[in-house]
């Protein structure tokens, strides 16, 4: 089914179809329309009372191929039928405007990841991290790249930090591993298949995991050791947005403060060396 499929029109239609638990579901989706599209499976499920398979049979029902595509529908419907977001730009709104509406988007984000991240799950991270032999930050796709700027924030304080490639070195790397070792790995939706794949295998290497994503009751965090949680909520349709980048890069500075100040005589001295060396590149 094409996502452009009118939502709203597609359950009207289908609503006598619908098993009681099925339209529990539907039920929540009409009152709670704009708060379900960022919800996982998981929290759906749960907020409506019902089990995830009775979720992605009521997809099924709409005919859709699964959850994925059914959050799409949702949230196009939303942006452009009588739910639509009166906040959003107009086609003609000014370069000052557009400049204010993402600050907006940013502080949002950002308020949200601050509320949302738990202290002690930063500190129960960073002691791992401390203790760890080598610690790999992974992701795949965007977060890919905002794991390698992770560790890049963390060499100038030790050569432990590592990253890997793609999904295929990403599980050869985790393949190595063993109980002295970390991963931090960032997955916004925390569900994603090559994810599973690398964590399933480091974890039967032995080594801890470290999962910042969006979704407590995802997948990958059920595989966790520790949770850090990005708060800033991002729509089905706006997949890889500058501002949850931001708040997860964030998490990441939060994560280096705690690193340095637990143990500032060694991160000090680090960076002194690392300013050093790096100094001879300036003009």
């Amino acid at each position: 089914m094409s996502t452009t499929t009118n939502f709203w029109e597609l359950l009207q239609q289908r609503q006598d179809e619908l098993t009681k638990s099925g339209r529990a579901v539907a039920d929540y989706l009409v009152h709670h329309a704009d708060e379900a599209q960022y919800l996982s499976i998981s929290s759906l499920a749960r907020e409506c009372k019902v089990a995830e398979a009775t979720v992605f049979r009521f997809c099924r029902a709409l005919g859709f191929e699964g959850y994925h595509e059914m959050r799409i529908s949702l949230a196009q419907a939303n942006a452009t039928g009588a739910l639509v977001n009166q906040h959003e730009p107009e086609p003609g709104a000014t370069t000052a405007s557009l400049c204010e509406h993402a600050s907006g988007l940013f502080l949002t984000a950002i308020n949200g990841t601050q509320n949302s991240l738990s202290p002690e799950a930063v500190e129960q991270a960073v002691d791992l991290m401390r203790a760890a032999r080598q610690v790999f930050c992974l992701g795949q796709g965007g977060s890919m790249l905002l794991a390698n700027d992770i560790c890049a924030r963390f060499s100038s304080l030790s050569n432990k930090f590592r990253t890997a490639g793609d999904s295929h070195l990403q599980i050869l790397a985790a393949s190595l591993m063993g109980p002295e070792d970390v991963v931090l790995f960032i997955s916004y939706s925390g569900a994603t298949r090559d994810m599973l794949e690398t964590l399933r295998t480091a974890k039967a290497s032995g080594a801890k995991i470290i999962l910042l994503t969006h979704y407590e009751d995802s997948p990958g965090a059920a595989m966790a050791d520790v949770v850090l949680r990005c708060g800033a909520q991002e729509s089905p349709l706006d997949s890889g947005s500058i501002p949850i980048k931001v708040a997860v890069l964030y998490v990441g500075e939060v994560l280096l403060l705690r690193y340095m100040l637990d143990d500032p005589e060694h991160t000090n001295e680090a960076q002194d060396r690392t300013s050093e060396a790096v100094a001879i590149k300036l003009i």
